[in-house]
Formats: structure tokens, sequence, C-alpha cells
């Protein structure tokens, strides 16, 4: 579990199914992301899909970021653990609309970038952003990570092709 001042993140849980098909089946707001269930099913077998165990080489692991105040469920972080050597992952955040421009996607993704790189000692993180996506490419810059590519038509996404920017950023580069 990490803590920021105004969230808790915990693995992501079945009861959450439905708190999290609330905010993910936005297909106007999560147009960016890869995954848009279509039912609460499909949440189902997202979650029973997270591994048992978080910093597992080539597998994807889901945390769900909780107010504390409210102690709702407001959006997710999801950390692949991407080569098989471990040093490198990819993050992901999805946010509830009703929280959008407050804060707590920096915060929420700062905390799990500092404990990523301090606690398990990753070498390199990454992001795979749309560049129609401005407030998904601005959070990465306001966190430091630097633009490493743009792809061209390199990823196919609801039946068109779209591009992929990868931002990232080195441990010795963190604080």
């Amino acid at each position: 579990m990490i803590e920021t001042k105004r969230t808790i993140l915990r693995p992501m849980k079945q009861e959450d199914a439905e708190a999290v098909f609330n905010y993910r089946s936005d297909s106007k707001t999560n147009q960016f992301q890869g995954w848009i269930p279509k039912s609460a099913e499909d949440v189902n077998e997202f979650i029973n899909k997270n591994p048992d165990e978080f910093n597992v080489p080539e597998t994807w692991f889901q945390l769900v970021i909780i107010e504390t105040i409210s102690d709702k469920i407001i959006g997710d972080i999801g950390i692949h653990f991407s080569d098989e050597r471990n040093l490198q992952c990819e993050i992901g955040c999805t946010l509830n609309k009703e929280y959008h421009k407050q804060g707590f996607a920096s915060e929420t993704l700062q905390a799990v970038i500092d404990y990523l790189f301090t606690r398990l000692e990753k070498h390199r993180i990454f992001a795979s952003l749309d560049p129609k996506n401005e407030s998904s490419v601005n959070l990465m810059k306001r966190l430091g990570f630097r633009k490493e590519a743009h792809f061209k038509q390199s990823l196919w996404l609801r039946g068109n092709w779209v591009d992929d920017l990868v931002y990232a950023k080195l441990q010795s580069e963190w604080k």
C-alpha cells in the first residue's frame, strides 16, 4: 500500500469492480485508453488478471486510487513490469472525470514513481501516450519525464491507427 497526502493506493480487488466500471466505461473521458469495459463482467475479467504478487516480470499490476476524505475509489494506476530483468516498468493512470484537474494524477503518480525508484530500485520508468491526449503529455512533463519517441501510426486502437508518444525517466534523474 502506498499513501499520499490525499489518497491511498492498494491492489485492485474483485469488490472494486462496480466503482472501476463506473469511471472506466466512460468512453468520452477515456478516449485515449486502450481498454474501455463494455460490462461489469469485463471489469471482473480485468481484475482476475491482476497478479497475486507485485513486481513480477512481464505482468501488469493494477492499483486503485482511494480518496481518503470520501473513502471512494477515484481511479487506478497500472504498472507494467515490462522486462524479464525487472529493471524497467511502464505506468498508466485512469482517473474518474470528477477528479480531473485537481492534482490527483500528479500526486499519486509521483508517489508510485518514488516507490518504484527508491524501494524497488527500477532503472527506468516510461509511459506510452496518444499525442492528442494533451493532459497526459502535460502530466508527464510536470513529473519531469522527457519525450523519447514519437511513433507514427504504430498502434491499432478501436479500428484506427494512432500515434504513440513515449515519455521516460531514469532512476538517476529522479529527485
